[in-house]
């Protein structure tokens, strides 16, 4: 519940659909969630990459960078998590009114926070992709060194060793990076996209 009084909405003359026929394409979130080192940044960031290359408008929120501005004040108490992930949503819904397909990569652990997002926009304009890799394999990556904090009780409250991750129960896509690699991951995202007329057949170059 907002705490503003004497406020206003102010509507625009520019309509999301104005906006989105000036892209060229439907605007949407996709949503990757997933444990640390599962690869949702990677993908995202090659995802972003190639929707560049076919001059289709995205642009990426990824955890650690939005930690570093708009969400600097939090930690990772449930409740900070929880208010993480409304900010991120809140942002992604202004994103999608500016007709961008918008490319979030949080590992979102609870369940609820991920489906209060998918509550603030239109049913077709959330996909929750689960960037899916067992512990085991993303323990071994371990690209931050935080799994090894983690064991050495460094970091307290760390997703997927003394805090629960909730994995998504019908997410729209599934990307195995356990067996997955980064390009079959985009290709995946991509034939996903085409198939449901986010973008246009035409602008997805086939191999």
């Amino acid at each position: 519940m907002t705490k503003s009084t004497n406020i206003v909405w102010h509507d625009s003359e520019v309509t999301k659909v104005q906006r989105q026929k000036l892209s060229g394409h439907k605007s949407v979130i996709i949503w990757f969630t997933g444990l640390s080192g599962s690869g949702k940044s990677t993908i995202s960031v090659a995802l972003e990459k190639e929707l560049y290359e076919q001059n289709i408008r995205s642009y990426r929120l990824d955890g650690d960078n939005i930690r570093h501005g708009l969400n600097n004040n939090l930690g990772f108490s449930s409740s900070d998590r929880t208010e993480n992930i409304r900010r991120i949503g809140e942002v992604s819904k202004l994103m999608i009114d500016a007709g961008l397909i918008t490319l979030t990569a949080f590992i979102s652990p609870y369940e609820e926070d991920r489906n209060q997002v998918r509550q603030l926009v239109e049913s077709n304009e959330f996909i929750e992709v689960y960037v899916k890799a067992s512990l085991e394999v993303c323990e071994n990556r371990d690209p931050k060194g935080l799994y090894k904090k983690a064991r050495l009780n460094e970091i307290k409250g760390f997703t997927g060793i003394d805090s629960p991750y909730e994995q998504p129960k019908n997410p729209e896509v599934i990307i195995d990076t356990d067996i997955l690699s980064v390009e079959q991951s985009v290709d995946k995202l991509l034939h996903f996209l085409q198939k449901n007329e986010y973008i246009e057949k035409n602008n997805y170059k086939t191999n």
